[in-house]
């Protein structure tokens, strides 16, 4: 498979030339480590899942960082927290753009700590699987079926490995190791029911009682161990939206998975026929395009603005881009045949906000259209609707 170009990349040089650090973190996998080599190609590479080269960089950080006089990019950058502080020390003398590159794995320790040891002195990006829009499938005749099976690993598309047997191993290796280093799991067989109770709650509203009761932990674990799967890049929380509009809104946000190959493999879907035949085929599709729009924000290094509406009596929008203080609506649908049911929460939505810019609709079709002011796209052109959306918006002010 040719070498995929990540769109991040323009805005990652460009960041380098503005700040003397720049961090990338994301899930194990997503190809942080070929994004960073690739667009600085001359920098030193160093990685501190090595153990001796951790060792070193934290038992002497100062020398560790003076073997690297051009900087470098320092990879897995999480297992040596107290770098940080060093490296501000580093730059707060050196003025040079672009020295240090540091990339991680997780959102726990990692984006924490480089907050509160960087601050001001780097812009923090967020690196997912690829996106469809990356892969090009729609030129490649992939179907979606394909895409919900497979999910968007770098590894998965390049090696064209079976997607069943690479994230099995990618759950045992990356995300329950990952989960062991961090706390105590003392039935790891919990935590696996854990993890695939949660996929079969994908595009539901967060209850953790439930979540908890049915995997038989407490519910205080229960939250602790979603926090560690979110802090992992295996699941996302979409927010809620809450506006004073006269109704009583809800309060819980939904859940989905960070990649929906993996989300199909705890569903035990081997084969797009599964996935074609499975009652939750609509929530991963659902799923895949809510990361996509995700994808969209975050790669071009933007922070997310997104969330769901629902209101107490069951009026429910799927998905609302927050643009200042004006919003852009949403649905999404698998089907692959527009019918009018598909409009109905988009028209309840619209008579309540002002929706001068439009609305939208993803669907599992094919035809990209236009329907009663709703722009209507297919799932596999996710990044042009919102191309289109923020074009309207910029035209508007």
């Amino acid at each position: 498979m040719q070498l995929i170009h990540r769109t991040m990349g323009p805005y990652l040089a460009r960041l380098a030339e503005q700040y003397p650090v720049v961090t990338v973190t994301g899930p194990r996998q997503s190809g942080k480590t070929t994004l960073c080599r690739m667009v600085f190609p001359g920098k030193k590479y160093v990685s501190l899942e090595n153990l001796d080269t951790r060792l070193y960089a934290t038992e002497d950080p100062r020398g560790f960082l003076a073997g690297l006089p051009e900087g470098g990019i320092l990879d897995e950058v999480q297992h040596c927290p107290d770098l940080l502080s060093y490296i501000q020390t580093v730059v707060d003398t050196d003025e040079r753009k672009g020295l240090y590159i540091l990339a991680g794995s997780r959102q726990f320790k990692g984006a924490g700590t480089v907050s509160q040891s960087l601050a001001g002195r780097t812009p923090l990006l967020k690196l997912l699987p690829f996106s469809i829009e990356e892969l090009g499938v729609e030129r490649t005749g992939t179907e979606v079926d394909r895409l919900l099976l497979t999910g968007f690993y770098p590894r998965i598309w390049k090696e064209q490995l079976n997607p069943t047997e690479a994230l099995g191993s990618y759950l045992e290796t990356h995300v329950e190791r990952d989960t062991r280093q961090l706390v105590a799991v003392k039935d790891l067989s919990l935590f696996q029911r854990f993890v695939t109770l949660c996929a079969g709650r994908i595009g539901q509203l967060l209850n953790f009682n439930s979540l908890a009761a049915d995997t038989g932990i407490s519910r205080q674990t229960a939250s602790n161990w979603l926090s560690l799967l979110e802090a992992s890049y295996v699941v996302f929380r979409l927010p809620p939206y809450f506006a004073n509009v006269g109704k009583r809104l809800v309060k819980s946000p939904k859940l989905y998975f960070y990649d929906v190959g993996l989300a199909s493999y705890l569903l035990g879907l081997e084969n797009t026929l599964h996935v074609s035949r499975d009652p939750l085929r609509g929530n991963l599709f659902e799923n895949m395009v809510v990361m996509e729009a995700l994808k969209y924000q975050l790669h071009r290094g933007k922070r997310s603005n997104l969330y769901f509406y629902r209101d107490s009596n069951g009026n429910e929008v799927d998905l609302l881009f927050s643009i200042g203080p004006d919003l852009f609506p949403v649905e999404i649908k698998a089907g692959m045949t527009l019918t009018t049911a598909y409009f109905k929460g988009l028209d309840r939505f619209g008579r309540l906000f002002d929706l001068s810019q439009g609305r939208g609709l993803v669907y599992g079709g094919k035809e990209q259209q236009q329907r009663s002011g709703t722009l209507v796209f297919p799932a596999f052109s996710v990044h042009e609707l919102i191309a289109e959306m923020e074009a309207r918006f910029m035209n508007s002010q």
